[in-house]
């Protein structure tokens, strides 16, 4: 590594995740000319599982922002440059002036180590940021001329003004810049056939619109071919661009692209079989309201999600077959001898299913404990992708919104999915007598490959016999 590369450090996009491509950038704590210290936050980004801050590897000073906030970057791309060494001096000041022909369309990759997060490894990454124009008091913009000052620092063209690239056959052209626009609109001319170098922007900064793209469009359809009949519900409502106007689109990404991709993957993947059962509560809410008053469950969210989530285990116990997963590469079921039990939690990026890890083992305080802390994390949007790594069954609590139950879909990679469903008053039959008690719908969701019918109603039976008499907490356990 030279001198030059050993000052300005550049931090690449890491991989946050499992095997993840890319990253949101939400938001910049630093700007350039901030100093930032070794594990210092540096940006909020979002991933396809979480929210993640990331820290800085290095000391020193900011040097260089590569992208706006709001931005998806690839792993392994570059995003800040730290001068590590900012007392030797203003080494970038005479190549900063020819900033214009140092920023090239391919940015050079120093070798070596690559700065990353502990315990994650950057993916090799080819991407090419393109030039982007100058705007007065934005933070892309005012890292420009210090990008392109390392970046000569880098190449090698310290203290001297930057050559051109030689052409290999025909001199530059301006049009070889890529067109400014947004993946939506770029989605949307791939799919019309239109060529956005071709396309006159008039969004801010040159950026090209949708509308942009509908009059290039327009005005390349052959003169003489007669327009199609509009759809009658196009017709009806004044055309297609006043049917847009009335619709709102928001981009598939994040949590949201991420949670669409694993149903999909699960519900065609694993035979899904859901089974359902009513019982009566009673004694579970009033269990709940005691233990709310037990000195050993002080200051500890209790609900009667604890106690169906402690049902649960004690059913997988009295059950352990169905606490397994369906390997389909080395055609085995890998049956688990732990229970990392996934809540599912609807947050503001979509839903996410953090678990808590070896569940089976915590007494109910403990359970209690963990619940409330993965739900104040998850609503706060920090839960870490490791926390939603490896789990083996999942709990979804549809009752708070008041719905009785549903058929939930397998988290991808478990076997069981338990949906509890809300609790009403209901006429029920109780010691030969109709009586108004407190009643609830469960449904179990099993993977058919591995859990035969025997199992799954086993497995939802028990569950419902602890909460119909929750003394079974302390008989079967």
């Amino acid at each position: 590594m030279t001198a030059t590369e050993q000052r300005f450090r550049e931090f690449k996009m890491p991989d946050v995740g499992e095997g993840l491509t890319e990253a949101e950038i939400l938001k910049w704590y630093v700007q350039p000319g901030d100093t930032v210290t070794d594990g210092q936050v540096i940006c909020e980004v979002e991933t396809a599982k979480a929210a993640v801050e990331l820290p800085c590897p290095y000391d020193g000073v900011v040097q260089a922002v590569h992208f706006d906030e709001g931005v998806t970057v690839d792993v392994g791309t570059s995003i800040i440059v730290v001068d590590t060494n900012p007392g030797a001096g203003p080494a970038e000041a005479p190549a900063a002036q020819a900033a214009p022909a140092a920023e090239a369309e391919e940015e050079a990759e120093p070798q070596g180590r690559q700065a990353v997060l502990v315990g994650y490894g950057a993916a090799p990454s080819s991407t090419k940021r393109r030039a982007r124009k100058a705007q007065p008091g934005a933070a892309g913009a005012s890292s420009e001329p210090a990008a392109a000052a390392v970046q000569a620092e880098l190449n090698g063209h310290a203290g001297a003004a930057v050559p051109s690239a030689p052409a290999p056959a025909a001199p530059s052209l301006p049009t070889a810049e890529r067109p400014l626009a947004k993946p939506p609109v770029r989605k949307l001319a791939k799919d019309l056939g239109i060529d956005l170098a071709t396309v006159t922007p008039t969004g801010p900064d040159g950026v090209i619109t949708r509308e942009d793209v509908h009059a290039a469009a327009s005005a390349t359809a052959p003169a003489a071919e007669a327009p199609a009949p509009a759809p009658a519900a196009a017709v009806a409502t004044g055309g297609s661009e006043a049917v847009r106007a009335r619709e709102t689109r928001i981009p598939i990404k994040g949590v949201r692209k991420a949670t669409a991709q694993a149903m999909v993957n699960s519900a065609f993947t694993a035979p899904h079989v859901t089974e359902f059962i009513t019982v009566d509560v009673t004694r579970t809410m009033k269990l709940v309201q005691e233990l709310k008053q037990d000195p050993d469950m002080a200051g500890l969210r209790v609900n009667p999600l604890l106690l169906v989530a402690k049902a649960l285990l004690v059913a997988i116990k009295r059950n352990p077959e169905i606490n397994a997963a369906w390997d389909e590469e080395n055609q085995e079921i890998v049956r688990k001898d732990y229970v990392n039990l996934g809540i599912a939690a609807a947050t503001p990026r979509g839903l996410i299913v953090p678990n808590i890890k070896d569940a089976e083992a915590k007494t109910l305080p403990q359970l209690a404990a963990a619940l409330g802390e993965l739900v104040a994390t998850a609503r706060e949007g920090k839960t870490a992708p490791g926390d939603m790594a490896g789990g083996t069954v999942t709990i979804t609590n549809v009752g708070v919104f008041g719905v009785d139950t549903g058929t939930p879909i397998l988290n991808p990679g478990e076997s069981a999915i338990l949906a509890f469903g809300a609790v009403k008053l209901q006429p029920w039959v109780h010691k030969g007598k109709v009586k108004p008690r407190q009643v609830t719908t469960l449904a179990l969701s099993f993977d058919h490959r591995l859990v035969d019918g025997e199992l799954g109603s086993k497995v939802l039976a028990d569950i419902a016999a602890i909460l119909e008499h929750p003394k079974r907490l302390i008989t079967w356990a």
